[in-house]
C-alpha cells in the first residue's frame, strides 16, 4: 500500500524532488513502469508506448524493446573504437593513451602534456577532464569529477539498455582541438541510415546553446528548451560537411535511429560517440511539431510486433 501511494504522488508531482525520489527507487521498480513514470515527470504528459508518435515517445519504445547486444559495445568509450575503425578506418579515431580501471592506477607522468581523461561508460560530457597543461592540471578535481562518474549508472536511472554491462574504465586520449575557445562537434541525426539533421553545440560553459541544420548546413527553426538556439548566431560550417555525412551515414546503417557525433579540425575529422538515446529521450524541443516531425522519420514496423 505504501508503494502505491508513493507512485500515485510520483505521477501527480513534476518537482525535482519527485523525480529524486523516482530514481532512489530505481532498482525496486522494473523498467517499462520506471520509464513511464520517468517520461510522465520530466515531459509532463502520459508516454504512449502501444502507438508512439513522437521522437521523444518512440526512443523510449526503444529503450525497451530494441535490445542488441551489440548495442554495449558501441556505447561503450573504449571498445567503440574498434568497431569505427572497422567500419569507416582507422584514420578517424582519436588515439587512446590509456586505460585503468581506477583513478588511482593512472599513471600522469606517462602522459603528454595535453591529454583527455573519460570514462568509457559515460553519457555526454559527465565523466570527461581536459588537460592542456600538466604544470597547472588540478588532479584533485580531476579525480572528484572521474570517481563521481564512475559510480553513476546510467542504465539504472535513465533506462538506457546499452550502458547495463558497459565496464565501468578510464581512459586517456590525445588531446584535439580545432583552434577555438572549445572543440565543437556536430551531432548527426541518423534515420535508417540516413541524415535528416544535424545540430551544434556553442558556448557551453558561458552560456549554452545548440542550432539544428539541414544536411545543406541551413539553419532549422527549432531547437531545445534546455539549450535554446541562437539564430543570430553564424557558425561556420565545415566544407567537408559532406564527406561527415557520409560516415555518419556509413556507421548509422542498420539502425532506426542513431546519433553519430563527429569532431572537425581543420578540415581533419575525428569520430567522438554514439547515441542511441539523445537527452535519453527526455529532451523538450522548442516546437512540438519538430518532436512530431522527427519521429516521423523512425521507423517502428520493421520490429517483430509479436516478440512485445
Amino acid at each position: 500500500m505504501k508503494l502505491k501511494k508513493i507512485l500515485y504522488y510520483l505521477i501527480h508531482d513534476r518537482t525535482a524532488f519527485a523525480i529524486a525520489i523516482l530514481q532512489r527507487m530505481a532498482i525496486l521498480i522494473p523498467d517499462r513502469l520506471y520509464i513511464r513514470l520517468l517520461f510522465r515527470l520530466k515531459m509532463g504528459y502520459p508516454l504512449d508506448l502501444k502507438n508512439p508518435q513522437t521522437f521523444n515517445e518512440k526512443l523510449q519504445w526503444m529503450k525497451l524493446y530494441d535490445r542488441k547486444p551489440e548495442y554495449t559495445k558501441l556505447v561503450d568509450k573504449y571498445q567503440v573504437k574498434q568497431y569505427v575503425a572497422a567500419a569507416i578506418g582507422k584514420q578517424y579515431i582519436i588515439p587512446t593513451l590509456g586505460v585503468w580501471d581506477r583513478f588511482e592506477d593512472i599513471d600522469f607522468s606517462s602522459l603528454p602534456e595535453q591529454f583527455v581523461l573519460k570514462t568509457t561508460h559515460g553519457g555526454g560530457g559527465g565523466g570527461v577532464v581536459v588537460c592542456r597543461n600538466k604544470s597547472t592540471f588540478d588532479i584533485d578535481n580531476a579525480r572528484d569529477k572521474i570517481v563521481s562518474s564512475l559510480k553513476n549508472d546510467i542504465y539504472r536511472s535513465l533506462r538506457e539498455w546499452p550502458y547495463k554491462d558497459v565496464p565501468k574504465r578510464i581512459i586517456a586520449e590525445k588531446y584535439i582541438h580545432d583552434g577555438n575557445d572549445e572543440l565543437r562537434d556536430y551531432k548527426f541525426f541518423c534515420f535508417n541510415g540516413h541524415v535528416k539533421c544535424f545540430k551544434i553545440d556553442f558556448n557551453r560553459f558561458i552560456d549554452h546553446h545548440a542550432n539544428y541544420y539541414n544536411p545543406d548546413g541551413n539553419l532549422l527553426p527549432f531547437g531545445e528548451e534546455c539549450y535554446l538556439p541562437d539564430y543570430s548566431k553564424t557558425l561556420e560550417i565545415p566544407d567537408n560537411l559532406h564527406d561527415m555525412i557520409e560516415l555518419a551515414e556509413s556507421l548509422s546503417k542498420g539502425h532506426p535511429f542513431l546519433r553519430v557525433d563527429l569532431y572537425n579540425t581543420k578540415g581533419k575529422i575525428y569520430f567522438g560517440e554514439l547515441t542511441f538515446f539523445p537527452a535519453s529521450g527526455l529532451g523538450k524541443f522548442t516546437s512540438p511539431e519538430w518532436d512530431s516531425q522527427l519521429g516521423e522519420y523512425i521507423d517502428l514496423r520493421q520490429y517483430d510486433s509479436e516478440n512485445i
